[in-house]
């Protein structure tokens, strides 16, 4: 058991070390556009460039109004809102239609409905195609209808997406949480993002490392075309990720950056929330495979958990290992609280969290392969389609 514990520890205390040197390193190379250097117009021959702003939304009473208002007083002139209405059964074309009517809009958002879905599209995916094709802006920035948008967040990321220059810039949200379940599952995840992810390597042209965020998908309109549109990822449910995917593969300039509170959004309530708002994402980050989900599975445990159990189970100096893999998490948990309203000593209860993240996986799994696909909004989308449309 010993030799066990000397292989296993050492093991897991070079993984979570390794990252945790990387990220500290790395990290603080990410720009932060809510500094005052970013608090200025783009700096372009031809003055301020024109951008598309487009929300695909479906049964988005609750929060579609506020989202289209805030996106009225932005302190920038040169931009359209194009709000789409994907085929909602409640009152969200009407609110769009009432905002739009309003004399503060000035003819600013154009507002499509979309009444049926064309065979082979997921929803979404389709509404930000067809927004897309009435777009006139030089930039496109793809965004959700629960986003909160303060005044100066659109010129301040447009300011550095033109000097980089970048071709896709991403804005990290503020995340809005009001219960401890939300804070413990949304700290794992991002835990989880940054191990798996790399944002500090996502401008390294030499690294697959890519990344894309459906609250802030920032992309200059000739490169959106030059990808194939969302006609290429027409059923991709992780779309925002997949269209950071195709962008960095054709070798176009990719950026992310943290905004503080820029933007923001309430993502989920309480850990069930998270949990339902995952289970329909994570069969399709496995690429709809249980092998790799049984396999993914055991390797976040192993990686998550073992450090917990190992500092009790192993004896003496076999210790060791496991509580540099331990401090390692936590230090990771310390960085995320500067960007975060996620307290440190939340690392706590990231066993619990592994955990219900462990049947997250296994949840969306079961569901899909026993549905046959997945349901969305109240779309069911058959698993060999979505399996066809992998990108």
């Amino acid at each position: 058991m010993s030799y066990f514990h000397w292989i296993a520890g050492c093991s897991l205390g070079l993984i979570w070390l390794s990252r945790v040197l990387e990220a500290a390193i790395g990290m603080p190379k990410v720009a932060d556009v809510s500094r005052p250097q970013w608090n200025r117009h783009p700096a372009t021959p031809n003055g301020d460039p024109s951008v598309s702003i487009i929300i695909p939304a479906r049964n988005e009473a609750a929060d579609i109004e506020q989202t289209l208002r805030q996106l009225l007083f932005l302190d920038y002139d040169n931009y359209e809102v194009i709000a789409v209405d994907d085929r909602s059964t409640d009152r969200t074309g009407e609110i769009m239609d009432w905002v739009a009517a309003t004399p503060e809009a000035k003819d600013r958002i154009k507002v499509i409905h979309v009444t049926e879905l064309p065979t082979g599209w997921l929803g979404k995916t389709h509404a930000m195609c067809e927004a897309g094709k009435l777009a006139k802006g030089d930039w496109l920035l793809f965004t959700d209808a629960d986003v909160l948008f303060k005044p100066d967040s659109v010129r301040r990321a447009l300011a550095y997406a033109e000097a980089e220059p970048a071709d896709h810039l991403v804005l990290f949200p503020r995340m809005i949480m009001k219960r401890p379940g939300e804070r413990m599952m949304i700290a794992f995840f991002q835990s989880l993002f940054a191990f798996g992810h790399r944002p500090w390597k996502v401008a390294d042209p030499k690294t697959d490392d890519h990344i894309g965020v459906g609250a802030f998908n920032l992309v200059r309109r000739r490169v959106y075309d030059a990808v194939g549109t969302y006609e290429r990822l027409r059923m991709e449910v992780l779309d925002d990720m997949k269209l950071g995917k195709v962008v960095k593969k054709a070798g176009f300039a990719q950026r992310n950056v943290f905004g503080g509170d820029l933007i923001s959004l309430r993502w989920a309530q309480g850990a069930r929330g998270v949990v339902n708002n995952l289970t329909k994402n994570f069969f399709a980050v496995l690429s709809f495979q249980w092998p790799r989900a049984l396999a993914s599975c055991f390797a976040l445990a192993f990686l998550n958990l073992m450090p917990f159990l190992g500092v009790f189970l192993a004896h003496g100096w076999a210790r060791a290992p496991y509580a540099v893999a331990l401090f390692s998490m936590f230090s990771i948990y310390a960085g995320m609280s500067s960007k975060s309203d996620i307290p440190p000593y939340y690392f706590v209860l990231h066993p619990i969290s592994t955990a219900l993240f462990l049947y997250t996986v296994l949840r969306s799994m079961v569901l899909t392969l026993g549905r046959g696909g997945v349901i969305w909004r109240g779309t069911f989308y058959p698993l060999d389609e979505l399996r066809r449309g992998l990108v």
